[in-house]
């Protein structure tokens, strides 16, 4: 079931290193939320923070609160697989495990959940799923071959078909079309606004014009100078954003002038 986020006052740091600053915001429920901004000013490190993926970096810790259906997610008795598992990842560069087929890529976070999955279950899961990344006509007579055999685009489909088959509520999105042609992303962007129906997506994305085409609210990141810590700008319904930003900064980004 699709959750909000809620977060308040959100810094992130790595070791010393202040990377983050003071994000407050809503992150809607049944709603796609892009970040936006240019290279190094967070954007992606806070996107990593809402499912404690950062914390693959020694020394990465955060001060404030992440919250999903009232629980904060830094509270110490949380587990952060099951945070990861509860708001998965989606990448910028496909990754299907080598060697694996695509039957048991998409099963593969399910595996790392339970001990043993019948194989009616797993079929079940496994069509659904694929079903619900738009890919299931493309590769249901070959679930035994390899998915790096895939097209990069249907790399990512499957990618995606992996993260929604354990049932999470929100999915994150890290510049998931930027490695991908122009026809792959379009499918792509077709099947977010497919998801949204059922999950909360956050997306980090470099085309300005991608996140006014999938999003519902914008957040625009941007340093506050050389060596300062990234912080968020504003954040708006996209439309807004785009056509009347509260900042003249947001509007300068937009509109080309820097970044």
């Amino acid at each position: 079931m699709a959750k909000a986020i809620e977060v308040s006052d959100l810094n992130i740091y790595y070791g010393k290193f202040h990377a983050v600053q003071d994000v407050t915001m809503t992150i809607r429920a049944k709603a796609v939320t892009a970040f936006i901004g240019p290279s190094g000013c967070g954007k992606s490190t806070f996107l990593r923070s809402l499912n404690r993926m950062h914390e693959v970096i020694p020394g990465a810790h955060v001060r404030g609160t992440v919250m999903v259906d009232g629980q904060s997610l830094y509270e110490p008795n949380v587990d952060p697989v099951e945070v990861r598992r509860r708001i998965g990842m989606v990448f910028q560069r496909p990754n299907p495990f080598p060697t694996m087929s695509i039957y048991d890529n998409v099963l593969a976070g399910n595996k790392l959940n339970a001990k043993r999955i019948k194989k009616a279950d797993a079929d079940v899961i496994v069509e659904k799923s694929l079903r619900g990344a738009n890919l299931w006509n493309e590769v249901k007579d070959r679930l035994g071959k390899p998915g790096m055999g895939l097209s990069g685009g249907q790399q990512q489909r499957l990618c995606i078909a992996r993260a929604i088959a354990v049932e999470p509520d929100v999915l994150l999105m890290d510049e998931p079309c930027s490695a991908l042609d122009p026809i792959s992303t379009a499918a792509v962007e077709d099947l977010i606004h497919e998801l949204k129906q059922n999950y909360t997506i956050a997306i980090v994305t470099h085309n300005m014009q991608q996140a006014a085409r999938v999003s519902d609210d914008t957040g625009f990141f941007n340093l506050k100078g050389a060596g300062q810590p990234g912080h968020l700008v504003e954040f708006n319904p996209t439309k807004k954003v785009f056509t009347n930003p509260e900042q003249k900064a947001t509007e300068d980004y937009i509109s080309g002038r820097f970044g």
